[in-house]
């Protein structure tokens, strides 16, 4: 008898199994940022992510009340912690593999809008930017590729 996970959809996934997705959801944080900032990075590239295409978002929740809530993300997300030369080169192995990727600088610490968020980003060319997370989506495979060598946060 087989021991691994089977690779499933989630609508095809047995009830209390884990699905197995094609894509993969990876965040990548500074290690050393204080820990509302790795909260708030985290957040805002999960914003950005939820963008990546219409399949990467679930459906609507219901509670036994009838109450709605928001889609969440079909598929688990990671949250990896790395350096700087880290997330450099995991920005540009998913910017070679052309997969959607999010960012987020320092300079986006001292704006308070998305214009201004937009424009410090604009000011700086890429080998520049003082990255403080990344996240991409993906095939998982791609992904994989993408974050290899990360650990996992925490």
């Amino acid at each position: 008898m087989s021991t691994e996970t089977p690779t499933a959809t989630p609508a095809g996934t047995p009830a209390g199994s884990i699905a197995r997705f094609p894509t993969k959801i990876a965040v990548v944080v500074r290690e050393d940022l204080a820990t509302w900032q790795k909260l708030n990075v985290t957040a805002f590239l999960a914003s950005g992510i939820a963008h990546a295409d219409d399949a990467v978002m679930g459906k609507r929740y219901e509670d036994g009340s009838g109450n709605a809530y928001l889609a969440l993300f079909r598929e688990p997300v990671l949250c990896f912690a790395a350096d700087p030369a880290g997330l450099a080169r995991t920005r540009a192995r998913a910017l070679t593999r052309e997969l959607p990727t999010a960012l987020y600088t320092a300079d986006m610490f001292t704006t308070g809008n998305d214009d201004d968020n937009r424009a410090v980003v604009r000011a700086v060319p890429a080998d520049a930017l003082d990255l403080v997370g990344v996240a991409v989506h993906g095939p998982r495979a791609q992904v994989d590729k993408v974050i290899k060598g990360l650990k996992l946060h925490g």
